[in-house]
């Protein structure tokens, strides 16, 4: 008979059951990881009274002018796609909100420069 995999909820119960038998305190438990290639946000431009983050686990491609930085991402067939463009004033705008799009991206993926 074929048993499914464990979840994750269920590994950490006994990661969890692990250090109180131990008697490690969480307080010297290891941190848990900063982030996801999956799931790593990154916060846009507010629009009006909203903060607004995009997923760059699903970005598809970066366009990067002089005068504006267009972010595509979530794309599936039929265009479902979205895209958030990011006014720039000059190319160095762009290259360093490209920069930090990167570092943002490095730091989810848990390797940091």
């Amino acid at each position: 008979m074929h048993r499914p995999p464990p979840s994750r909820l269920a590994a950490a119960l006994c990661l969890l059951g692990l250090f109180a038998a131990v008697g490690v305190r969480a307080d010297d438990a290891p941190p848990p990881p900063v982030g996801s290639p999956a799931f790593c946000l990154f916060e846009l431009a507010a629009a009006g009274e909203k903060r607004v983050w995009i997923n760059l686990g699903i970005v598809q491609y970066v366009e990067a002018g002089a005068g504006e930085v267009k972010i595509v991402y979530g794309g599936g067939n039929l265009g479902s796609g979205h895209e958030a463009r990011v006014p720039a004033k000059t190319y160095e705008e762009s290259e360093e909100l490209l920069r930090r799009l990167r570092q943002t991206a490095q730091n989810c993926k848990g390797n940091p420069p």
